[in-house]
């Protein structure tokens, strides 16, 4: 298995490396494709939420690259300043994909309910899994126990990723539809947004199968610990 685990381990972050790649060729791409109508992110991710009837979330430009993101906690979409000021179809697939986060929110869709309630979890299981995993393997022949809490501690994180596809899938179906039903987008600015966000999920594809397969090997340590 450890052979088997280091080969697959070897897949999965080459697909995740030719899919980072893919992704940041393509965003580079589509940010030179600029928008007809002239909006920025931010004028992008006001517009929806307004079509929506969401006007308790506020759209603010957080510093660095790729650091979009949609915080419940204080119903805020944190676009990348990039993306906040600029005006291609990479800024306008990004800006409506966080909105499509915070109508998941108002709409209290039930798989981003389920991965709030496991941040929590995830955050306090991130400090001390690797930890309790390492010892546990050490000590697999004298406290076996061990290496199951910590096999229980990375079930939670699997199931974090596992939760996060369909989540992010469904944001950038509502995004595209948006953007789609209000003619927001030429059909070749379109075509942009669509494909960059195909890309940025995939992302998350690849991350769960890592998380899987690092589970499974975990769990036939365990089960092979005799």
């Amino acid at each position: 298995m450890g052979m088997s685990y280091l080969i697959l381990a070897g897949v999965i972050m080459l697909a995740s490396w030719l899919v980072s790649s893919t992704l940041k060729n393509k965003f580079e791409f589509y940010s030179k494709l600029h928008l007809q109508n002239g909006m920025s992110g931010r004028e992008i991710a006001e517009k929806m939420l307004a079509d929506h009837g969401i006007y308790d979330v506020r759209v603010i430009s957080t510093p660095g690259q790729l650091t979009d993101h949609y915080n419940p906690a204080d119903k805020t979409v944190n676009l990348s300043e990039a993306v906040y000021n600029q005006r291609n179809a990479a800024a306008a697939a990004v800006a409506a994909h966080e909105c499509g986060h915070a109508v998941q929110h108002a709409t209290a869709y039930s798989m981003l309910t389920l991965r709030s309630q496991l941040v929590p979890i995830v955050n306090v299981a991130s400090n001390y899994m690797q930890w309790i995993l390492l010892a546990g393997i050490l000590m697999i022949k004298t406290f076996p126990g061990l290496l199951l809490i910590g096999i229980v501690i990375f079930a939670a994180t699997t199931l974090f990723s596992i939760v996060t596809l369909p989540v992010e899938y469904d944001a950038s179906n509502r995004a595209l539809a948006w953007l789609e039903n209000k003619r927001m987008l030429t059909q070749q600015e379109q075509a942009g947004a669509k494909d960059a966000l195909k890309w940025a999920a995939r992302t998350y594809v690849v991350a769960a199968l890592g998380s899987i397969a690092t589970l499974l090997y975990y769990v036939s340590i365990y089960m092979n610990r005799r």
